[in-house]
């Protein structure tokens, strides 16, 4: 009798171990909900935008086309695309992280190497905090299906266009902010045109649909955000070229004056410049000079005098499996 008692008890100990083991492991979901990147200070994610055409990207009055690329959802500007209606919008959208660490390493005070970071739609995270201003969207984290911002107006600033659509405005506190921003680069001699604020999931949906066709998901990913996924799905991101629209959301903006005043002084108003040069391996998207993403100031100044991305700032991502 003993010996059934003892043989009873090690199979329930066993058992109940085998069970812990196998949830506590855990696999990674296609789609989990999440509060906040995780703070893993050396990982991180990324996003971009989406335009085109020239004046006008994405062809508010119907003429125009979306030839050129924007913030991660958008085209690099080689190729004709598909002509816009003017209907929609752009959008942003992500995933915060106030309580996670700035991304530097602790022992040596250096930012996360690209090597660090993982950028991909293989594993995809839905925020739970999409109305934050410091939410990362980016192609690890995604926004609420069918989101949107709840608080959007129109900045009263110069657009490359003057319809009021749905692509001319930004949430609140971004459009005040651009205001604030534009006004400081009049005063400099320096005059800024909005080309895409906010842009819907279906719109966002419809424009990588149409750099798929045209060049490929390879290519398109490189410079369009899948639905979702866009920062301007959020309102709190813009691209922005000269009241003359040339170079609007193309790569010879890169040049101009309006994207070298925009890089020196757009953290003094809470923007950061979401896709820099030499980051893509940790963003995803190609270099956008002209995308900019409103964070609020304390975090621009930190992102932009290190030199990092939102990704590294947040050190967020999820881990690649091995």
């Amino acid at each position: 009798m003993r010996k059934w008692a003892t043989l009873i008890v090690a199979v329930i100990i066993v058992g109940g171990a085998l069970i812990y083991f196998a949830n506590s492991r855990g696999t990674a979901k296609d789609e989990a909900t999440v509060q906040n990147p995780p703070a893993l200070a050396q990982q991180g994610g990324g996003d971009q935008s989406d335009n085109g055409g020239t004046v006008d990207p994405e062809g508010t009055s119907g003429t125009g086309s979306d030839a050129t690329g924007g913030d991660g959802d958008g085209t690099t500007g080689q190729n004709a695309g598909q002509p816009d209606d003017g209907k929609d919008s752009a959008a942003t959208g992500g995933n915060s992280g106030q309580d996670t660490g700035k991304g530097t390493d602790e022992q040596t005070g250096d930012a996360p190497s690209s090597s660090d970071f993982v950028n991909t739609y293989d594993v995809e995270h839905v925020v739970s905090n999409p109305t934050s201003d410091t939410v990362l969207v980016n192609k690890t984290y995604r926004l609420p299906e069918g989101y949107v911002p709840p608080d959007l107006v129109y900045p009263d600033v110069p657009f490359t266009f003057s319809e009021k659509i749905d692509k001319r405005k930004m949430r609140k506190v971004a459009a005040d902010a651009l205001k604030e921003l534009f006004d400081a680069a009049k005063q400099d001699g320096v005059y800024l045109a909005g080309v895409s604020g906010y842009r819907s999931e279906s719109r966002q949906t419809t424009l990588y649909n149409n750099y798929v066709d045209r060049d490929g998901v390879k290519a398109a990913d490189t410079y369009s955000a899948r639905p979702g996924h866009s920062e301007h799905q959020t309102g709190l991101t813009i691209d922005v070229s000269g009241t003359d629209g040339k170079c609007a959301a193309e790569s010879c903006f890169a040049g101009t004056k309006e994207a070298k005043w925009l890089a020196d002084h757009a953290y003094e108003y809470g923007f950061i410049i979401r896709y820099p040069e030499g980051k893509e391996s940790i963003t995803g998207y190609k270099y956008e000079p002209w995308h900019i993403r409103y964070v609020g100031k304390d975090i621009a100044e930190d992102v932009t005098k290190k030199d990092i991305t939102l990704e590294q700032y947040f050190g967020s991502a999820v881990p690649v499996s091995r």
